[in-house]
């Protein structure tokens, strides 16, 4: 019997090369949202920190660098990676947030849409390939390879490149503590059919956006320190409040997702997952296994975000490059694995997709 496969073909990412150690951070001046200044000395900020979110240093891209322009980077690696043509390419999908922002400013430029700018960036030039974005917040680059999957699925598609890219260091408040977090990066994926005598590749998969109050847990604000100027927005987000919410709702979707894909959980290799904040991530996957009865394994939850921080849409793609490339110390994925991708971010969007190496 023959199966209709949506299987990744090629990975590529880019990783900026100026890295920022938490160290940076010890002289900057911190304010509440409130407005109130953090007394703390930034050592004990940074700590405590570093002990919540498990990062010690974060990357940011070049000054003369964009996001469109890193979304090519790594688009062209995926390209070459699964050896593509890359004229046979049918769509063209970038997820991202805020467009391309030139270093020192934070208005984005989203005209051309990035996709189109991508396609231009690396080359290609049949007209028969659709280029488009798609703003889901962090679970931007999952979402796009959802919505690849059925275009492929409906024979409107055979090959699909996807791909996440952002520059979250051009819109944060340098005053607010949570700018930390934020990092910058690119990771792409080529989708494509493939009839094979096995079922592999994309399983299963399920979105939910939450807009009631939800909506607002991650938004557009102005400036914690005094005098900020109120028209100038940056990256907010309530953090406690995203915690809860990610640990009430993530788990409950990626099991959703498991079951739907007939495989039980004890045959997953890996979890990957948005790469948001090492403890929550942490509970969030511990709380997912306990639904299902079962301790979290060791290993099965690799993590980038010590080291690369959040780079929102960029971090799973990144992160799955990595373990399927042998470049993570003890991440290795191999044919006959099974996986899961999840994330949760600004919308708010929750996604998960089971996915059969």
């Amino acid at each position: 019997m023959s199966h209709n496969n949506i299987v990744i073909t090629g990975t590529g990412a880019y990783i900026p090369t100026v890295c920022t150690p938490n160290s940076n951070f010890e002289d900057r001046e911190f304010y509440n949202p409130d407005r109130s200044r953090i007394d703390s000395e930034g050592s004990i900020v940074i700590e405590k920190f570093k002990n919540i979110t498990g990062i010690s240093e974060r990357r940011y891209v070049e000054k003369d660098l964009t996001t469109s322009q890193i979304a090519a980077i790594a688009a062209q690696k995926a390209i070459e990676d699964a050896g593509a043509d890359p004229e046979s390419i049918d769509q063209l999908i970038v997820a991202h947030n805020f467009g391309d922002v030139k270093s020192g400013s934070v208005q984005g430029d989203v005209l051309p849409c990035l996709a189109s700018k991508v396609k231009h960036l690396i080359g290609l030039k049949n007209p028969k390939c659709v280029a488009y974005d798609i703003l889901f917040g962090c679970p931007g680059w999952l979402q796009g390879s959802i919505q690849a999957s059925a275009f492929i699925r409906a024979g409107e598609a055979k090959k699909v490149l996807v791909i996440g890219a952002e520059t979250l260091s051009r819109v944060v408040d340098p005053n607010d503590r949570d700018s930390m977090i934020y990092s910058d990066g690119a990771g792409a994926t080529l989708l494509e059919m493939r009839q094979e005598e096995q079922p592999r590749g994309f399983l299963s998969s399920g979105a939910r956006s939450f807009t009631n109050d939800e909506a607002f847990l991650i938004y557009w604000g102005a400036g914690n320190k005094p005098g900020a100027d109120p028209n100038v927005g940056y990256l907010k987000m309530h953090g406690r409040k995203i915690y809860e919410f990610a640990l009430r709702e993530v788990p409950k979707a990626m099991n959703q997702c498991l079951e739907a894909s007939g495989h039980s959980v004890d045959k997953l290799k890996k979890i990957f997952i948005h790469q948001a904040n090492e403890k929550m991530d942490d509970a969030i996957v511990k709380r997912f296994y306990k639904l299902n009865g079962l301790p979290m394994p060791d290993g099965i939850m690799p993590m980038s975000i010590g080291k690369l921080g959040n780079s929102s849409v960029a971090t799973i793609p990144t992160l799955y490059n990595m373990v399927r490339k042998g470049e993570m110390n003890g991440h290795h994925v191999q044919s006959g694995d099974l996986v899961l991708f999840a994330s949760v971010g600004a919308g708010m969007h929750i996604n998960a997709a089971a996915y059969l190496l």
